[in-house]
């Protein structure tokens, strides 16, 4: 493989505008991500943003940026036009979508979902972790993934879903929004249209699985913190307030 690691990130955030630039540790969030990134050491690192001053804050600690359109419905989105920008011949074969509200993330979950790709039947890889607060079982904001078990901790996941499943005794799975992309995979979910399931879930790994794409998961120890409010804003600011910039 030669993959590319895209992280997608823009101003216009519905419940925390001005996000990516908010600052954690003396440096903007989209910074921090980026550094987590750049630890993992799996690909080149590349911001897909649609606003000046999320590329000036990238590119003013060394990373690389690529401008995109403003209004795409998606990262997945997003960062298929970034790819598409950055590299019209195709020589990235793979592409690493890391969400850039995830600053504490850690490298070893992007190495690991990278690994899935290995399999040359999977088209996308994603993590997930055990549920072990009893109260996020049943929350529709934490997403989790229905999956076959493959062995060493891997799943083929069949579903995923807001409410509580699978039914019966067993463990749960959060879903965790970090995708290791075939590029062809990528190419053509960009191509489908939203699918029912994707609406009525309002969750758009569910358009791959409808059109047949195989996704296997990961299972990885932490669950990154997504900041989405101002509460989890400052969740992050305490959890990172050793970190220097």
């Amino acid at each position: 493989m030669n993959p590319i690691l895209m992280i997608p990130a823009r101003m216009a955030s519905t419940r925390l505008p001005g996000k990516a630039l908010a600052d954690i540790a003396g440096e903007p969030m989209v910074v921090k991500v980026w550094r987590r990134a750049m630890e993992a050491d799996v690909a080149p690192v590349v911001v897909a943003t649609d606003t000046d001053e999320i590329a000036e804050a990238v590119r003013a600690v060394g990373g690389q940026a690529v401008m995109t359109k403003v209004g795409h419905p998606s990262g997945s989105d997003r960062i298929f036009e970034g790819l598409t920008r950055l590299d019209p011949d195709g020589l990235y074969d793979a592409v690493i979508n890391v969400q850039g509200d995830l600053p504490t993330l850690t490298p070893h979950t992007i190495r690991a979902t990278m690994e899935l790709l290995r399999d040359r039947t999977v088209d996308i890889g994603t993590p997930v972790a055990e549920i072990t607060h009893e109260e996020e079982k049943t929350a529709s904001s934490v997403v989790k993934m229905v999956g076959s078990p493959l062995g060493e901790g891997r799943f083929r996941c069949l579903y995923f879903t807001r409410a509580t499943a699978p039914w019966g005794e067993g463990p749960l799975f959060h879903h965790i929004g970090l995708y290791a992309w075939r590029r062809a995979a990528l190419a053509r979910f960009i191509s489908l249209p939203p699918s029912p399931l994707e609406q009525r879930e309002k969750l758009e790994q569910l358009r791959a699985l409808e059109d047949g794409m195989r996704i296997d998961a990961i299972e990885v120890a932490e669950v990154p913190l997504g900041v989405d409010t101002a509460d989890d804003l400052s969740r992050a600011r305490e959890m990172l307030k050793g970190e220097r910039a």
